[in-house]
């Protein structure tokens, strides 16, 4: 298919979902209607780096996915409402139409679900497929958005639903260990909690991030942005269904893995007060900006995932 049937495939495919939209895909340009205040994230995904699609059963429609949700977590974590995606693909030879076009529905049903409206984006030939996604999203006043920086001492580290999965998931794709699929689709199609973090910034968390680089990382950065210590109790971090099991399949403590693998998108917060529906792990102290990790009453010295560029 040539690029222009592509994209004339694309404008059959993809909907607006809100009276914002004025003009998008089929021009130059989108151009929006704006709100007070416009929240926008820029994430890249590429075969081979973020995902594989060697890996058994892996799908460019599984690609499309993370790719979108992955940037939709963005959102979440700064307590914005979702409203934009601009997707540019970059596909290689030898991925064929079919494939293209799963990628793209992947990404729209996710659009649907998440009000969001792909309202533009680039299609270019690539060495492997990738996905850099663009989104928007809106608030009308600044108090509505949360940051990195506002945790204070005395705060409890709160994380909403259960972590693991995504790590555990990757491990049974990677062949380390067996597992059930529930944790491969974890992996393969995260959720934004776009809604928790609307609700998590409305109860006043000071701090929040969301969970890609895994807890051990994405904790650190919260304290370091924040100017706070973070102490983190690894028991009280919840744990995803079949996390332990392959924690013992691969040799290392249920919490390690649920801590240090990453890539759940689940949302880490730092508030004042209750939060119903999120586990305490932590809390807020003063200190040197860094986290401390314990476990069976002993300190643990863990990382999460950090980007090697070179």
């Amino acid at each position: 298919m040539s690029e222009l049937s592509l994209i004339a495939a694309f404008e059959e495919l993809l909907r607006p979902r809100s009276e914002r939209i004025v003009r998008w895909v089929g021009d130059d340009a989108a151009v929006v209607r704006a709100r007070p205040f416009a929240v926008t994230s820029v994430d890249a995904m590429v075969d081979g780096v973020h995902f594989r699609l060697d890996h058994p059963g892996v799908t460019a429609a599984d690609a499309g996915h993370r790719a979108l949700a992955a940037a939709l977590s963005d959102l979440a974590a700064m307590g914005a409402e979702a409203g934009e995606a601009y997707v540019a693909m970059g596909v290689p030879e030898g991925l064929g139409t079919e494939a293209v076009l799963d990628c793209v529905r992947a990404m729209e049903a996710l659009a649907e679900r998440t009000a969001t409206t792909i309202a533009g984006g680039d299609l270019v030939r690539a060495p492997a497929l990738t996905l850099a996604v663009t989104v928007t999203g809106w608030a009308d006043t600044q108090e509505e958005l949360v940051g990195r920086d506002g945790a204070r001492p005395g705060d409890a580290v709160v994380v909403t639903g259960a972590l693991g999965a995504a790590a555990a998931g990757l491990a049974v794709l990677d062949g380390r260990a067996r597992g059930d699929d529930a944790l491969v689709r974890a992996y393969l199609r995260p959720e934004p909690r776009l809604a928790e973090g609307r609700a998590l910034a409305a109860l006043g968390a000071g701090a929040m991030i969301d969970l890609s680089d895994g807890l051990a990382t994405d904790a650190r950065h919260l304290a370091q942005r924040s100017g706070v210590a973070i102490e983190i109790d690894l028991e009280a971090v919840p744990l995803a269904p079949g996390v332990a099991d392959v924690a013992a399949q691969i040799g290392v403590e249920p919490w390690e893995l649920a801590a240090t693998g990453g890539e759940d998108f689940e949302l880490c917060a730092c508030l004042a007060g209750e939060a119903p529906a999120t586990t305490r792990v932590g809390v807020v102290a003063a200190g040197d900006p860094d986290v401390r990790f314990s476990a069976g009453g002993a300190e643990r010295a863990l990382r999460g995932y950090e980007h090697r560029l070179g």
